[in-house]
């Protein structure tokens, strides 16, 4: 059937600010659904009250309404815009509560809005508990036995009758929130209350514990003939019990029998017919019983999931995109295969590679949390690897995790004190899978791991392996390894690093020299979803060890931009916009743009955003030998971040070409104590400073400083190690601390200036003329990390003579750093005298806020200036915005109820939404300002 022309117009519904258990998935989801539809000619509408992603951004939608996600937002759209059919698949369970409200409210009927790519009556079926399980009762499907509980009687009577260990689960709710899983009686009262209040309609499902368990998903779509593939089947490492958003996943599924896959198919099709006539995406959860490969259904999502954007990722076939197309009445068999360009939609994709998925979890900004894992989502991140075999994708997702950590293991950050590595195993936390190999290190037997951990014995032998090969290269010296060995190694993935810290008195470098030597070297697999049977033609690629490289280099002159990896606090979408509009300017530019980056979540990592995608790691070797394939005209490490940033030093020693602002002046204003040495040259006022190596020293500075002090190590990402102390005792405890942690680092302590008002600026340099993009006032005191206070854009109550000293400070830094490209500057601001915090010579979280605030594309622009492409006179800026805009940070703290929410230096938002206010007379900003008032006169 082709496409019902009668949709002209499209509004989707975005996922709102990034919070735990839903990030910037659904932002990519959207941003491909939204080209998706462009493509087709239909007017695109967005609303998404989240700044820092490209899903909103002129150049995804034709309308983009930075709006919060209520009923009242909806109708201003439907009014102001002539709006024909409202996608709500793409924003996650967000999206999907807003749809339901409005249709509720008869918002869709009475602006006759038809709802496409699901039906409301599919959306009660698959989130009311109850409804679910009997859906799944009368079409043969199992499930746990299960009783719906809307009181607290009700559900300890639910309790009495199906027996301990059970799960909570709350109705409409997401990432797992409220839920829970109860193992003794005493503990089921306050674990029903949490649910019954983390329901919006008081309602948890009281249901059997299938501890330990396999889990799977699968990934579906279905079209308006009612045809129905499978796209994916990921498999979870950790059994039932860890939420899928913790557990490590592979796909395809590893340890399925063929007769279970054949059946857990059958059923999903089942599933997704029964719940809905509609054309669209999928997602299906099912528990299979190790023993004997029973079968229940946990769970579907007639949405795109979390999953749904890895198993994109994972086998290249664009699932939003597709299921956007069916959504306005195309068939699968009528689309093409973006892959191949000469087949149809209408396939199954097959995989000749493995994928893996590791979460990246921010424990350390949440002190006191709980750290394990259980059926609610507590990770911030993810990251995803590419590999020939299990072993190879899961030690190459461990290179990506930004966690300091080499590979699995083999890198001198080993357990050794078996009774904390038992417990690990018994209690997963975000270090079991390392632990795993520390046991086996130790000589702990594979069927004790396996009844600690209940993982499938498949997987702790791939695992076991490593131990052994191991022990095998610690018989030679690096001259004396057999090629063939060499290259074993390599093939399970493991890292130069690895290699050199296994042999002892070697280095990275004498490693990587000497496997150039024998002829060992990467190459480059395309990711073809068809097995090799059809030819590719889309340029995405992962490195493995073989013979044939697939991946042919052009003739053209090129620019590689480093993503900025797992999301985590401090570091989120807001570097993967960045990066998105570097690739988008470098190609304008007349530059085949590469990118490098491992975040399956993110728009960056889209095949078809750059002429070349390589997901990998960004992590030294993999990045390293992607650069010697291309020879690049330069490397852009300005836009992702602390990631891209900490390997320009390298870069740099190793001869490349770092597009921008120099290495020398990105590490003079990452450098405390450098940066302030520059501040004193400069007559820029700046905090009293001192460096310490040594508790002793610490307390020498801090008297000739004067408490209270600021205490933080030189290099820093989100506040991370920062305090704040006012005497001697806390100083030498927090410095202690430091060193142990950040061993041969210098610690920097700062006079830290008590109820002063915090206040930033980003800008654009070329190298002489320096355009100030913004400035904007803070409504939290210094003190409190950037990242976690309110801003208001443009200053609303700072003195004409601050913004002038902000805006003079800003040129004179710029250019005593010799910034090409944007550079972001922190004020603290005490008896209108201004200090200069830090400057960070890169892409900041704000310039996304400003870009949507002020309607400018200024990451493109800078770029281009980046590029030596274009001066700023270049380009003619006109700012749109009238009246304020606010940056709201947004809190997971929900997730972790027992942690300190004092905010401080060290930053614990997880992501920030955008309001607009006319005036300063506006309720919302009355009650900011009078916040404020109250924070300087405490």
């Amino acid at each position: 059937m082709p496409r019902n022309t009668s949709i002209k117009s499209v509004l989707i519904i975005g996922s709102g600010p990034i919070v735990i258990g839903q990030a910037c998935e659904f932002d990519y989801s959207g941003s491909q659904a939204a080209l998706s539809l462009k493509e087709e000619g239909i007017e695109v509408s967005i609303i998404n009250s989240n700044p820092a992603t490209i899903m909103t951004d002129k150049v995804i939608a034709d309308h983009v309404y930075l709006l919060p996600l209520t009923c009242e937002s909806i109708e201003q759209i439907l009014k102001e815009q002539q709006i024909d059919a409202v996608l709500p698949t793409m924003g996650g369970q967000t999206a999907l509560n807003l749809c339901i409200e409005a249709s509720e409210r008869g918002l869709w009927e009475k602006y006759n809005v038809q709802v496409i790519g699901v039906d409301v009556a599919a959306i009660e079926k698959t989130e009311n508990r109850e409804e679910f399980r009997k859906l799944m009762v009368e079409i043969g499907v199992g499930v746990a036995t299960s009783k719906i509980a809307n009181s607290f009687l009700e559900g300890k009577e639910a309790a009495q009758e199906i027996g301990f260990p059970l799960v909570i689960r709350p109705s409409y709710t997401l990432g797992g929130t409220g839920g829970g899983f109860v193992h003794k009686k005493e503990e089921f009262e306050a674990a029903l209350s949490r649910g019954l209040q983390a329901s919006p309609t008081h309602e948890v499902l009281v249901e059997q514990a299938v501890l330990g368990w396999k889990e799977f998903e699968l990934e579906l779509l279905r079209d308006g003939a009612d045809n129905v593939i499978i796209i994916c089947t990921i498999e979870n490492f950790d059994p039932m019990g860890v939420h899928t958003g913790d557990s490590i996943t592979v796909a395809p599924g590893m340890t399925l029998s063929d007769r279970c896959y054949q059946e857990m198919r059958n059923q999903a099709i089942m599933m997704m017919r029964a719940i809905g006539n509609f054309a669209g995406g999928c997602n299906v959860q099912f528990s299979v019983n190790p023993e004997n490969e029973d079968i229940i259904a946990i769970e579907i999502n007639p949405r795109v999931s979390r999953s749904s954007a890895l198993a994109s990722k994972a086998t290249g076939y664009p699932i939003a995109k597709i299921a956007s197309k069916l959504a306005i009445g195309y068939n699968l068999d009528e689309i093409e295969n973006q892959i191949t360009k000469n087949t149809s939609a209408y396939f199954e994709p097959t995989l000749d590679y493995v994928i893996v998925k590791v979460p990246r979890w921010n424990f350390a900004k949440f002190k006191g949390a709980n750290r394990e894992l259980g059926l609610q989502m507590k990770s911030v991140g993810e990251v995803m690897a590419i590999g020939r075999t299990f072993i190879e994708a899961l030690q190459k997702a461990c290179q990506s995790l930004e966690t300091g950590r080499h590979g699995l293991g083999a890198d001198g950050k080993q357990l050794r004190n078996l009774e904390e590595i038992m417990h690990s195993l018994e209690h997963p936390s975000s270090d079991r899978l390392f632990h795993i190999k520390d046991a086996f290190e130790l000589g702990v037997p594979l069927e004790s791991i396996r009844k600690a951990t209940n993982l499938d014995k498949w997987f702790l032998v791939q695992i076991q392996e490593l131990v052994g090969l191991e022990t095998e290269l610690r018989r030679y010296q690096l001259n004396n390894i057999p090629k063939d060995f060499f290259i074993t190694l390599k093939q399970k993935g493991y890292s130069d690093e690895q290699i050199a810290w296994l042999l002892g008195n070697v280095s990275e470098d004498d490693v990587y020299n000497r496997r150039r030597e024998l002829g060992i070297r990467r190459v480059y697999k395309m990711v073809d979803t068809c097995a090799a049977e059809f030819p590719a033609q889309t340029p995405y690629y992962y490195s493995t060890f073989e013979d044939e490289n697939e991946s042919v280099v052009s003739d053209k002159k090129k620019i590689i931009v480093l993503g900025s990896g797992p999301n985590r606090i401090g570091q989120g979408i807001e570097f993967d916009y960045s990066c998105v509009h570097g690739l988008l300017a470098a190609k304008e530019a007349g530059y085949e743009s590469i990118m490098v980056n491992c975040n399956p979540e993110t728009v960056s990592t889209d095949f078809n955003m750059a002429d070349k995608l390589y997901f990998e790691p960004v992590y030294w070797e993999h990045v390293r030998e992607i650069i010697e394939l291309e020879k690049p005209e330069g490397v852009i490490v300005q836009l992702g971040g602390q990631t891209a940033l900490k390997m320009a030093e390298q870069l740099e020693s190793n001869g490349i070409k770092i597009i921008g602002t120099s290495f020398h002046n990105m590490d003079l204003a990452e450098d405390r104590g450098r940066f302030s040495d520059l501040l004193k040259s400069l007559d820029i006022p700046y905090p009293k400073y001192g460096v310490a190596e040594s508790a002793e020293e610490a307390l020498k500075v801090a008297q000739d400083v004067g408490y209270p002090v600021l205490v933080r190590p030189s290099y820093v990402l989100g506040g991370e190690r920062m305090s704040i102390v006012i005497n001697d005792e806390e100083l030498e405890t927090a410095v202690v601390k430091l060193l142990r942690n950040l061993p041969g680092n210098r610690v920097l302590i700062d006079h830290f200036l008590d109820r002063a008002e915090e206040a930033e600026s980003d800008s654009i340099c070329d190298g002489e003329e320096v355009h100030i993009i913004g400035m904007m006032e803070h409504i939290e005191p210094a003190g409190i990390h950037s990242g976690d206070s309110s801003a208001v854009l443009p200053p609303f109550s700072l003195s004409e003579n601050v913004q002038r000293l902000m805006e003079e400070y800003t040129i004179k830094l710029a250019k005593a750093l010799d910034v090409r490209g944007l550079l972001n500057i922190q004020f603290a601001i005490k008896d209108e005298k201004v200090y200069v915090i830090e400057a960070n010579p890169r892409a900041s979280r704000t310039v996304p806020f400003i870009a949507k605030a002020y309607d400018v594309p200024y990451v493109n622009i800078a770029t281009k200036v980046m590029l030596g492409a274009n001066k700023l006179a270049d380009f003619t800026i006109e700012r749109k915005l009238k009246g304020y805009a606010i940056k709201e940070p947004i809190f997971s703290f929900d997730k972790f109820p027992d942690v300190d929410k004092q905010l401080g230096p060290e930053m614990k938002s997880t992501g920030e939404a955008i309001r607009f206010i006319k005036d300063l007379e506006d309720p919302f900003f009355r009650e900011m300002y009078a916040k404020k008032s109250m924070y300087l006169s405490k």
